[in-house]
């Protein structure tokens, strides 16, 4: 569809954007006759693009690190998903009100459910970030009482262990968990560790589930380690493709069906 005067924008904020919201976004545009166009931004002054996608009518923005806690001091209100985390991925304009969601928390807390994941399980969670801080408060919101924070990071490790009643050690030796998260750029393609495991074959060999957030690529050395163990799995793909479902969904106020869901994902991942 031909963009017009009366297309709707909506956009990304990100540090390093990226290409999966746009290609995703504007393939069900496309592919449902809906009259919007989505383009993927950065910024040096978020002050003054949160009031250009205010005072521009712009309809939604995602919202990618390092703004995720930044812009709240910007915006009118708080869903429950981003006032619970204190962490907004998502802005949604609705004639110049500014409302911030979490559609990260929101789509961890489905995947929880729909993988059956037992709330009876300790929880080795390793990262401290943004993306960290959605995941294990989706966790602990889900009932998973017992769970150690893997970081690096002193301050930022021990602050979201805190948060969500957790545990904090620098590094992963030693621990024992019926579910290992990774929320870390660890086995993330292109990156310096892109090789490497986040957790040791004897912390898999001992797990019931493994879920790894990197999203690309789906197969992460975490992912194939944990299914060559046989163990069930939770992708960042799936994590990556359902916020931004409920992102489309929030701008739009349509829900595609699983087919068109399926190929807007192909379409953005490049299959």
């Amino acid at each position: 569809m031909t963009p017009s005067k009366d297309t709707v924008l909506c956009m990304s904020l990100a540090g390093r954007p990226g290409t999966f919201g746009v290609r995703f976004h504007n393939h069900l545009y496309q592919q449902l006759g809906l009259d919007y166009y989505y383009k993927a931004m950065t910024t040096t002054d978020l002050p003054a693009a949160v009031a250009g996608i205010r005072a521009l009518g712009v309809r939604g923005c995602g919202v990618s690190m390092p703004f995720k806690e930044a812009c709240i001091a910007l915006l009118d209100e708080l869903d429950p998903s981003a006032a619970a985390i204190d962490s907004v991925n998502t802005l949604v304009n609705t004639q110049g009100h500014l409302k911030g969601f979490n559609t990260d928390y929101l789509a961890v807390r489905q995947l929880i459910h729909q993988h059956r994941l037992d709330s009876a399980w300790n929880v080795a969670l390793r990262g401290s970030g943004g993306m960290a801080k959605a995941v294990a408060c989706a966790l602990r919101d889900a009932g998973f009482s017992d769970g150690t924070i893997v970081a690096r990071n002193r301050e930022a490790g021990e602050r979201l262990a805190r948060t969500c009643g957790y545990r904090w050690q620098a590094e992963p030796h030693g621990v024992r968990a019926r579910l290992l998260v990774n929320v870390t750029p660890i086995g993330m393609a292109g990156g310096a560790e892109a090789q490497q495991l986040a957790f040791e074959h004897e912390q898999i060999e001992a797990a019931q589930a493994v879920f790894d957030v990197v999203a690309m690529p789906a197969q992460t050395p975490l992912i194939v380690a944990a299914q060559a163990a046989g163990k069930p799995v939770v992708t960042g793909l799936e994590v990556i493709a359902l916020q931004a479902l409920e992102q489309f969904v929030l701008y739009t106020g349509v829900r595609p069906d699983s087919r068109q869901i399926a190929e807007a994902v192909a379409f953005a991942r490049g299959d």
